[in-house]
């Protein structure tokens, strides 16, 4: 199985520097041909020696509880887990474990490879960032100033109905029973912020008001830029949701818009859980646990973006749309007559005219498909982001 060439091996030098003699030494993983690796991990050979060198490092500071397994024999039972939710007997024996081991590895190299979240999750901090990937969202949707796409992302879990207080409290707006994530992502579907880990029947809104990165849109850090959320969130100055009830083509075309941009993060998501199947069932309902899942949805949030950088294909199967979880609403009435103001504002200004809309589209814009996206991005503009204050 041959791979496109990884478009990040560049910051592989800067960020991990000189990481000593284990770098270039055998490891188990070269028991794998290429096919097999991607099989068994989801992941590609440049990508996992990747991800080695930077866990090494890590991992060297810390006093293992089990030091006579290696560290490349650690990673590789965590990341054989995270692609298929169990241990494959395969790997287990090439490392002399059974499942009932692997618990305590995969706490230990979960909350290692979340520990890497600051180098490899990051949100758009200076303004040319933050305009960069604006402009490229707009190419894709046509809104401006947009900085990513907000998200809850529900994780299934196990729960006993019969202990009844807590059973409840997990079970989500869908019915099933979940922990729920915060998430942001770019137009690309990289993972831009990840944070919380709360029990399911956690509201959106609820999540995005107690978030670090909430109080930081909220209270004007970050500029005149906003979110793309759904209907669960409360329509703001810097969460642009869609018009709940269109009154003309205008607002009819920007909740398009609105919904195509969206549908990256539920792609996203989909592809997320596909690569990494323990994200389909992460262990029992319990809350004193949260944050042990909580390292392993950011552990694997932290491999998503590693993947997508080493340009490594989500498995056959992947891409299913994430479905959307009807949120609490709230009537448009009762929303701040200041953010309804600057909608429409952003409305009035890029989804008035269509037959302009057309007439750029036709010079010379190509529409190219992204891949794990799902959506459509025009590549060719040479606009700049529109300084409209939300």
């Amino acid at each position: 199985m041959s791979f496109a060439l990884p478009v990040w091996l560049a910051v592989q030098e800067e960020l991990l520097g000189n990481v000593g003699a284990d770098c270039g030494a055998p490891s188990c993983f070269d028991e794998f041909d290429d096919e097999a690796l991607f099989e068994v991990f989801h992941l590609s050979r440049p990508c996992i020696s990747f991800i080695l060198d930077a866990a090494r490092i890590r991992m060297k500071k810390l006093a293992l509880k089990n030091p006579t397994l290696s560290v490349d024999a650690m990673v590789m039972v965590a990341l054989n887990y995270y692609a298929h939710g169990v241990s494959s007997p395969c790997v287990l024996q090439r490392v002399g474990q059974c499942q009932t081991d692997c618990l305590a590895i995969m706490s230990t190299v979960s909350g290692v490879i979340a520990g890497m979240s600051d180098q490899f999750i990051s949100f758009p901090l200076t303004y040319e960032a933050k305009k960069k990937v604006a402009l490229k969202t707009k190419n894709c949707c046509r809104i401006p100033n947009v900085l990513g796409v907000l998200g809850a992302a529900h994780f299934k879990i196990r729960a006993s109905p019969y202990e009844t207080d807590t059973f409840r409290g997990f079970v989500n707006t869908l019915g099933y029973t979940s922990v729920v994530s915060q998430i942001i992502c770019d137009s690309d579907g990289n993972i831009l912020s990840v944070e919380k880990c709360c029990v399911g029947s956690t509201f959106e809104q609820e999540l995005w008001e107690s978030s670090f990165k909430g109080r930081e849109m909220e209270e004007e850090i970050h500029g005149a830029f906003w979110v793309i959320a759904g209907k669960g969130y409360n329509l703001s100055k810097h969460v642009l949701t869609p018009v709940a009830e269109p009154a003309n083509d205008s607002e009819t075309r920007f909740n398009e818009a609105h919904a195509k941009i969206q549908d990256v993060m539920r792609t996203m998501l989909g592809s997320m859980k596909r690569r990494f199947r323990c994200l389909n069932q992460l262990g029992f309902a319990q809350e004193n646990s949260l944050d042990k899942k909580s390292n392993v949805i950011k552990a694997c949030s932290v491999l998503h973006n590693i993947a997508k950088k080493f340009s490594v294909p989500p498995p056959p199967d992947a891409g299913n749309i994430e479905p959307l979880h009807p949120g609490k609403q709230r009537a448009e009435s009762e929303i701040n007559p200041e953010a309804l103001k600057a909608r429409q504002k952003l409305i009035s200004a890029n989804f008035l005219n269509v037959s302009s809309s057309r007439n750029t589209t036709s010079k010379g814009f190509a529409e190219e498909d992204v891949s794990e996206a799902g959506v459509l991005t025009v590549s060719g503009s040479n606009e700049e982001v529109q300084n409209v204050d939300p």
